[in-house]
């Protein structure tokens, strides 16, 4: 029987109709998904039980979810960690293990970012400071190429559809340094047994805690903007550091001051809150579980999902450390829960070795130098040589302090830690022993860094060949300390 013009309309729009609530419902039970990204942050927050900083706002996000006291990055700096972040696979698998490498090309095809995946599934994606309207350009720092204006849909979820779901990656700049001084005093924090008990530590350190307490604020606001728009209950929020904190034997580093960093998840009815878990987590974890929780399953990664029924976390976390900068390096590491074993591929060089951005930023690796030339401190990072291996007993010594990789009662244990680590580099691909002198000019690179280096002293009003007891000085002054007895 032939449809009549308004028979035609009325049956096309009900189908539009129905074709809308649908897409309504769908959306309606897609989570939003957040990524808090903190630069250089160590576990020094409330929720973890560090005394003397002030973070409210991250603990009463710990309260809300599940708070993950082993969680570890897979390389001591930025744009290595980030890279394996967005991919889900180890940077040294995928040629983005040395910091901010020159060789940097686009990713195949075959390696998706969540970024990809999660726009593929009709997601909104955005970088962001996490402040509505402000179009600040926010840290990537990734070592693949991409478009930026096409990469990101936008920077702030605001922009996306009427009930469209978004994926929102917030990166915030604080604790990195320069830090944000407020000259506060936090005597009741402690400090790590690796450093010089001295004032210029303590202000350094101070420092470092002020900065803290400034990108609480800024989880606050974010998360008061969440509940304001009444999204917060059908996001999934991350919160973690893309590696460690930026101190010396800490950033750039494989001990635990380098790649362990806080990790929060919060999700309202799915994550309990309250919770927290002592297994080992890896930031390789943190695209699986996005992935899963938006109903991805298609891809395999090395990584865990956080919120599966039967998660036990990781026996071992692998990591990395290549080239940064004009300080240029091999090391790898393999942590269990009680035991980390680091490989020195370079054991001529010294641990303190020469580089721009840590003797440009890092004032106790100065006051380090001087007080071991002077006879009144001493530690086996002051050598001028590295072992070959390094093994910790992590349950007898948590900092890290006391070499065991010959002594003979540890010997099977670095045996099958050497082993181990040697497996995961032939399984994964470890590109770590390629020459990069191949495709990228050295040395270019490292006249780039000195000269970066020379104007910056020069602005600081110094002679770039000044001697460490003269800078150190400087450092007193710049810190406004009044000596350094």
């Amino acid at each position: 029987m032939p449809k009549t013009f308004a028979q035609v309309i009325f049956v096309f729009g009900l189908g539009l109709l129905l074709q809308f609530r649908l897409a309504a419902f769908v959306f309606a039970e897609t989570p939003n998904v957040i990524w808090i990204i903190s630069d250089d942050l160590g576990p020094e927050l409330g929720c973890y039980g560090y005394q003397g900083v002030a973070t409210p706002h991250i603990d009463r996000l710990a309260k809300s979810g599940c708070v993950y006291k082993n969680a570890f990055s897979t390389s001591p700096v930025c744009s290595s960690s980030r890279s394996a972040l967005q991919t889900g696979r180890y940077q040294t698998s995928i040629g983005c293990h040395h910091h901010l490498t020159r060789d940097k090309k686009p990713l195949p095809a075959t390696i998706p970012t969540a970024v990809d995946l999660l726009r593929a599934e009709g997601y909104f994606s955005s970088l962001g400071v996490g402040v509505v309207g402000n179009r600040s350009k926010a840290k990537f720092g990734v070592n693949f190429s991409i478009n930026p204006k096409t990469y990101f849909d936008g920077y702030d979820w605001s922009q996306r559809k009427s009930g469209q779901p978004f994926f929102a990656q917030v990166h915030i700049k604080q604790p990195h340094r320069k830090f944000s001084n407020s000259n506060q005093d936090h005597p009741d924090a402690s400090i790590p047994p690796y450093y010089p008990d001295h004032p210029l530590t303590r202000a350094d350190w101070d420092a470092y805690l002020d900065s803290i307490e400034l990108l609480d604020k800024k989880v606050g606001a974010i998360l008061t903007q969440l509940e304001d728009e009444g999204l917060i209950d059908n996001t999934l929020i991350f919160f973690f550091g893309d590696h460690g904190r930026p101190h010396v034997r800490c950033k750039q580093w494989l001990y635990d001051g380098g790649i362990r960093t806080p990790m929060i998840v919060s999700w309202p009815k799915h994550v309990k809150p309250g919770t927290t878990e002592e297994a080992l987590v890896s930031l390789l974890d943190v695209m699986p579980t996005t992935l899963k929780a938006a109903g991805i399953s298609k891809i395999q990664l090395p990584g865990k999902d956080l919120l599966a029924s039967d998660w036990q976390g990781h026996d071992v976390i692998f990591s990395a450390r290549d080239r940064c900068g004009d300080a240029p390096d091999r090391i790898r590491s393999l942590r269990t829960s009680n035991l980390k074993y680091i490989k020195n591929f370079h054991p001529e060089l010294p641990y303190l070795q020469f580089s721009s951005y840590k003797k440009l930023g890092y004032p106790v690796q100065t006051l380090m130098k001087v007080l071991h030339a002077e006879g009144r401190w001493d530690s086996p990072f002051m050598n001028s040589r590295r072992p070959e291996e390094e093994l910790y007993d992590l349950t007898k010594d948590p900092f890290e302090l006391n070499n065991v990789a010959d002594q003979p009662e540890y010997r099977a244990k670095l045996i099958e830690c050497r082993q181990r680590l040697e497996r995961w580099i032939l399984t994964t691909g470890d590109d770590g022993d390629k020459d990069e002198s191949k495709t990228v000019d050295l040395e270019k690179v490292m006249v780039e860094k000195r000269e970066w280096y020379e104007k910056t002293m020069r602005e600081r009003g110094l002679d770039p060949e000044i001697s460490d007891s003269d800078y150190l000085q400087w450092w007193f002054k710049e810190m406004r300390l009044e000596s350094n007895n």
